[in-house]
Parts: structure tokens; sequence; C-alpha cells
């Protein structure tokens, strides 16, 4: 495994490089950004397919609609001194029926925890779908998804369960207007004052 660097900015170059995954579709191109002085920690699934290709996180549809829950310009959002964005698997996993396939496992158990270590200024954590709550909230989780985003205020003011931003979602929301109706609002002014 080797020695997990302590200096935030050659930890980044270090899984920016990383190639523990073997047989990824489009091979390795980890995505993340982070700094020391993150407020807001993004902790999402695994890139897709645009976004590997552009090598940006979330610069995609799923992207331009978390930015507007969060109520930030793209410049803020891709600001590693206000947002890190540090999912759960940092390359494309390939697609599958369902649409993408989930993050791989060798990332988090390398990676999360050194990561998430170099944030002390972290002071709201989004978690965007299931891979990612199983890791941060593990036991505290609903058995849906669905159950946990619900229970929003529990987890408030520091962490904030959310569906993932996924056009691929839009039943969910329309199943679920309290969201967009409840929670957005909330978060949008909780980020704003954060930034």
């Amino acid at each position: 495994m080797g020695t997990i660097n302590t200096n935030l900015e050659n930890l980044l170059t270090d899984v920016r490089n990383c190639s523990i995954c073997e047989g990824l579709p489009l091979g390795p191109r980890p995505l993340l950004q982070a700094s020391s002085t993150s407020k807001i920690l993004i902790a999402g699934q695994a890139p897709g397919r645009k976004t590997h290709e552009k090598g940006r996180p979330f610069d995609d549809p799923s992207g331009k609609r978390l930015r507007q829950w969060l109520g930030v310009t793209e410049d803020q959002f891709y600001d590693p001194d206000l947002f890190a964005i540090i999912p759960m698997g940092f390359c494309f996993p390939g697609t599958g029926k369902g649409g993408d396939l989930p993050p791989r496992r060798e990332c988090a158990p390398k990676w999360r925890e050194p990561l998430l270590n170099h944030l002390p200024k972290r002071e709201l954590t989004l978690i965007l779908g299931q891979f990612a709550l199983d890791w941060h909230l593990g036991v505290r989780k609903s058995k849906t998804l669905t159950e946990t985003v619900k229970r929003w205020e529990e987890f408030w003011p520091d962490i904030l369960p959310l569906p993932h931003p996924s056009p691929r979602n839009i039943r969910w929301f329309m199943a679920n207007p309290w969201f967009e109706a409840d929670v957005i609002p909330v978060v949008q002014k909780r980020v704003a004052a954060l930034l």
C-alpha cells in the first residue's frame, strides 16, 4: 500500500496519480478537489463518464442541479478553499444495466480517512447517494435513502443526506416535492452563511 503523505498537496498528488483499480473501462483518472480551508465537503459516489472525459467533478447535469440546490456559482463551486469534492470512488467505474456501476471498493479504504483528516475547517458535509451514506452515516442511516433524507434535521447543521442530483432521479424529485420545497431553502441559507 505504501505510506500516505501527511501534507495535503502531496496527498492530492498521490491520489491523482493513483492506479489501484485494475480494468477501468476508461482507465484511471481520479477526480477530486480539496484544500485545508474547505468549508463544505461534497461526498458523492464516483465520477460519471462525462465528468471523466472533461476531467472535472460534477461538470455535467448532476453538477448543474447540485449548484442550483446550493445556490452557488460555478466559480464558487470549483473553489477548493470553499468546497472539497471527495467522492467514494475517484474514477469512472463503468456502466451497467441501470446506469453507472458502483464506486470501486479499493478507493475509499485507502484514501478517505487521510483526505478527511486534512479538512479542519469543514463545517458542512453533503452526502450524495447510498454508498456515501453507508460510509458517512453507517448505522445512523435508515433502510432507504428516502427515509434517511426525510430525517435530515437529525443530522443538521453539520451533515446533510441528499439524493443524488442526477437527471435519472427525476421520479424521486417528483415523488418527493417536500425536498426542494422544504430542504433546499434551508441548505441555501446555510451555504451562503458559510461562504
